[in-house]
């Protein structure tokens, strides 16, 4: 029998706010245990919630960036349920108003057996709720800490539709949500940190069969590759029990990344079993067609919209336009670099070659604090472009200031001599000679053989150690060559 995948998300992302969502607490990331909880985080008597409006606003924000509808009027409920980290015994959130209804994300899913394609995931709503604490395990022999550090901090909660039929494209949309969260600037987005989870709602049915299957998911998965795997076993879970003649449970899993398996944690609660009802001290969260209108206006250029303008402006492939637009940082760099210079292509392959190697081998540096600036770098490729170095010559002083030394380029230039020769009479005489030690490579050129004048022109490079236009050498060639 030959089976449909069906899997739907749902991503919380940490908002990137000073304090909590309901508290003035600190909303940083770690800290000793319960220094970052206030009265109202740890639920003690009396303490009532009040709106941080910096979280609202960013849910706004990516309501607006995914085309959804932004809701005027948005109510909090209380999910009641049980935790030792959840100290009110419930949680704020948000259910049947939610701050953002519908909207779409385009991704590219690059199957390894398949060519690449653009898949576009609908999305269910985005709503607000607070970050429960986290329960530490093991600190003492038999017993468990709670701490509260992250009790109170805000989320948004994005649901998916069931429309993914592949753990490719369970990935593609994840890095597509995680580069626009990022990129719009309303989370830090760090995985290893907390600030972006996945759950996965997974389930099988045989191909053609309308009727979902019964799901599982599989939460708190905290990398891309972490998620394909814990999809992909229980994809393969799944089938092998039905076809065996059992029947799939509806549970809540875990996957454990070092023996890749997902394991029971509990049975799979509906929201029935949370009991939800309107949070008697919040009350319903406002906002104007005015200010959402303005928070539409004072959006950044968008990764599609730039995508597309890279493509149609600056005559770049869909490939580079995607590479380059896959993070705000990198953008911005490649945006700075070529507004300075004419070559654009030239540009994003720098970008992606030489400053993308330079921080894959520099442990904790991003593109924003690059020791190689977008302006430094535009002063470099212009000493190309006006034949003062090659692209050897560039390559080497790029080097040179990533590794400390002073970002002068003219100064670096001739401190490492690699100013090209342009004296057309010297190159010539070069040539001249390298024509005459290697006759037998004239003859296999002139015998229809084009690898031997890139060979010659080699010849010519050594001489001058590397210091002759490229250009002038193989103009002088062809001219000496006939």
């Amino acid at each position: 029998m030959q089976w449909e995948v069906v899997i739907g998300l749902e991503t919380h992302v940490q908002l990137s706010t000073h304090t909590k969502i309901f508290s003035a607490a600190d909303n940083g990331f770690g800290g000793e245990p319960n220094s970052h909880a206030c009265a109202i985080d740890m639920a003690l008597p009396g303490a009532l919630p009040v709106l941080n409006r910096e979280a609202v606003i960013r849910a706004a924000q990516f309501g607006l960036a995914i085309g959804a509808k932004v809701a005027e009027r948005s109510v909090f409920d209380r999910k009641n349920y049980f935790y030792p980290d959840l100290p009110k015994g419930y949680q704020i959130s948000q259910f049947e108003l939610p701050i953002v209804l519908g909207g779409k994300i385009s991704c590219l899913v690059t199957p390894k057996k398949k060519d690449p394609y653009v898949k576009v995931v609908d999305l269910t709503r985005a709503h607000l709720e607070e970050d429960a604490g986290k329960s530490n395990h093991g600190i003492r022999p038999g017993q468990t800490g709670v701490d509260l550090n992250r009790a109170g901090t805000p989320l948004i909660e994005i649901v998916t539709e069931p429309v993914m039929r592949s753990s490719d494209e369970a990935v593609a949309y994840a890095r597509a949500l995680h580069a626009l969260v990022v990129w719009l600037g309303i989370t830090e987005g760090n995985m290893q940190n907390g600030n972006f989870r996945c759950d996965a709602n997974v389930s099988v049915r045989p191909k053609g069969e309308e009727k979902l299957g019964t799901r599982c998911e599989i939460k708190n998965l905290n990398s891309f590759r972490f998620l394909q795997a814990a999809i992909d076993y229980e994809v393969e879970r799944q089938i092998e029990l039905i076809e065996d003649g059992g029947t799939v449970v509806q549970q809540t899993r875990l996957y454990d990344p070092d023996k890749n398996e997902t394991r029971p944690m509990r049975s799979k609660e509906d929201s029935m079993d949370y009991r939800y009802f309107p949070d008697p001290d919040l009350l319903p969260c406002v906002l104007s067609p005015e200010e959402i209108a303005g928070l539409k206006a004072n959006l950044p250029e968008l990764p599609q919209q730039m995508f597309e303008r890279l493509q149609k402006e600056d005559g770049l492939s869909e490939y580079d336009a995607g590479i380059l637009t896959s993070s705000r940082g990198v953008a911005q760099y490649y945006d700075s670099l070529a507004h300075q210079v004419k070559d654009k292509k030239a540009a994003a392959n720098w970008v992606m070659g030489e400053v993308s190697a330079a921080l894959n081998q520099t442990e904790g540096l991003t593109i924003e604090n690059a020791p190689v600036s977008p302006d430094t770098l535009a002063a470099i490729m212009g000493r190309v472009a006006d034949g003062t170095i090659n692209l050897k010559g560039a390559k080497k002083v790029f080097t040179a200031i990533w590794e400390g030394e002073q970002p002068d380029v003219d100064a670096l230039i001739g401190k490492l001599g690699l100013k090209q020769i342009s004296d057309t009479g010297a190159i010539e005489a070069m040539v001249d000679e390298v024509l005459a030690k290697n006759a037998a490579m004239v003859e296999q050129y002139r015998s229809g053989k084009e690898k031997a004048f890139n060979a010659l022109v080699g010849q010519v490079m050594k001489a001058a150690r590397g210091k002759a236009s490229p250009a002038l050498v193989n103009e002088l060639l062809h001219k000496k060559l006939g």
